[in-house]
């Protein structure tokens, strides 16, 4: 389902006064966000609607989140769509947990002006060329606590009015847009602190050190003779938006007829199977729009794990899935004849090999 018409179905159909019982339209699709918009949200992200516990919510909304940095809205950085209390617009919005700090802070003014002080210095640390024209002050035109804590909560927000939503395309760019906003406002995050002052909060920000190394500094390779004997039972971590992307890459896959399998394949990603012929997957998030460390980790798996785990007479084709556009490394990965697929605003894309395997048009 196309975001734009889940938020425009979701506010001519809600209605407070019905609950959040089983039957309510608006509700029963909040609740199935998750796989409505699976191919729509970027890679490795998730969505889960909220539209209350028991009473409805003033102000329902669709949470998108990072597994890296958070899936409970109650506290860290994640992106929400908020509706008005209106249901006139929707606002796509970089928000802070508030549910934790109102443990300690109250539903308040107090609440609010410790969320007004976090976010403007969340803000402020984030490059002025990204969140150039996103503003940090959204209303959601209610009385009611909670949604006036999501509007000092907002670190940044672009509101949409649903009589003239824009073309899914915009919907998608802009949601891309904020994903990448998140992740450096995840960055920011731990420099920022929050101290009470006279009237309210002050708020400071000392940025996170980094080590950087120069030539091969940080290089230490660990002793390499047992390698071979031990490979299977490598530990290997997967971080959680990993695996949301091959969560999503397999139902997308399922329905061009490959059959994707996880089950008993580790260490592999994954494995799809069609017509008598496999293919072994590699899975990579990129962060920072920078592909270099996730195609140099998943050329170096494949033609590992194509090595010690096909016999000779039965290699398995190669396929490099990635969260976003991998830029100029897919001629390098088609020289190795490894194809590449990854994630777009309007789906998923991917190189000529790719094409001609049929894993996308």
């Amino acid at each position: 389902m196309d975001i734009r018409d889940l938020l425009g179905e979701i506010a001519a159909t809600y209605e407070q006064h019905l609950g959040t019982g089983g039957g309510v339209h608006a509700q029963d699709l909040l609740r199935e966000v998750s796989s409505l918009v699976r191919q729509a949200v970027p890679g490795g992200f998730e969505a889960k609607g909220y539209g209350g516990q028991g009473t409805a919510a003033h102000t329902p909304w669709i949470g998108v989140f990072h597994p890296d940095i958070t899936r409970d809205p109650k506290e860290g950085l994640y992106l929400a769509y908020i509706f008005a209390a209106d249901l006139k617009s929707v606002t796509l919005t970089l928000q802070q947990g508030v549910t934790r700090l109102a443990d300690e802070y109250g539903d308040g003014q107090k609440l609010r002006d410790f969320l007004s002080a976090r976010g403007a210095t969340l803000f402020s640390g984030l490059p002025s060329e990204l969140v150039a024209d996103w503003a940090n002050s959204p209303s959601f035109n209610s009385t009611v606590d909670r949604p006036r804590a999501y509007e000092a909560g907002s670190v940044v927000s672009r509101c949409y009015e649903i009589g003239s939503l824009p073309p899914e395309g915009v919907l998608r760019q802009d949601l891309w847009h904020a994903a990448e906003i998140l992740r450096l406002a995840a960055r920011v995050e731990p420099g920022v602190s929050v101290e009470p002052a006279p009237e309210g909060f002050t708020a400071g920000y000392v940025p996170t050190k980094h080590t950087e190394y120069k030539g091969l500094e940080g290089f230490q390779p660990k002793d390499g003779t047992d390698y071979v004997a031990h490979i299977a039972e490598r530990t290997i971590t997967k971080s959680r938006s990993h695996e949301v992307l091959v969560e999503q890459f397999g139902h997308y896959i399922e329905e061009r007829g490959f059959v994707p399998i996880t089950k008993e394949q580790h260490p592999r990603d994954l494995v799809l199977r069609r017509d008598g012929a496999e293919w072994l997957v590699e899975a990579k998030t990129i962060s920072g729009h920078n592909p270099t460390s996730a195609v140099r980790g998943a050329v170096g798996q494949l033609l590992e794990y194509s090595h010690f785990w096909y016999q000779p007479s039965s290699k398995p084709h190669l396929l490099a899935l990635f969260s976003e556009d991998i830029e100029g490394y897919m001629p390098y990965l088609e020289e190795l004849k490894i194809a590449s697929v990854w994630r777009t605003p309007g789906g998923w894309t991917g190189s000529p090999l790719a094409a001609a395997w049929g894993l996308v048009d």
